[in-house]
C-alpha cells in the first residue's frame, strides 16, 4: 500500500465518481495513483532554468497556412448515411440524452 495515496483517498475519489470498487481495485489504484504522483514530482525536479517557455510542443514554423477547399457535397455525404432525412439535409443518429 502506498504512503502517498491511501485506500481512503481512492475511496473518496470513487465515491465522487460514483464507482463501486473492490478492495483489490482500491489497493491497485492507490499504488497506480501514487506512482503517477511520484512521476509528476520527478518531472517537477527537472532543471528548467534558461529554457524558454512554449505554448505547445513542436516547431511552430512547421505549421501550414489554412487553405479553403470545397467540402464533400451534402447529397454525397447523406447518400452514404444509413438513416438520413435527405429532404431536410440531416443525419439521423440514435438518441443519447434523456
Amino acid at each position: 500500500m502506498s504512503d502517498t495515496f491511501s485506500r481512503g483517498d481512492v475511496e473518496r475519489v470513487a465515491r465522487l465518481a460514483r464507482l463501486d470498487l473492490s478492495t483489490e481495485e482500491k489497493d491497485l489504484f492507490a499504488r497506480q495513483l501514487a506512482g503517477i504522483l511520484a512521476y509528476a514530482e520527478q518531472i517537477q525536479r527537472v532543471p528548467t532554468e534558461g529554457v524558454e517557455p512554449t505554448s505547445h510542443a513542436g516547431d511552430a514554423a512547421a505549421m501550414r497556412d489554412d487553405v479553403v477547399i470545397p467540402s464533400l457535397p451534402r447529397e454525397d455525404s447523406l447518400a452514404s448515411a444509413p438513416d438520413a432525412d435527405r429532404a431536410a439535409g440531416l443525419f439521423k443518429v440514435p438518441r443519447v440524452l434523456g
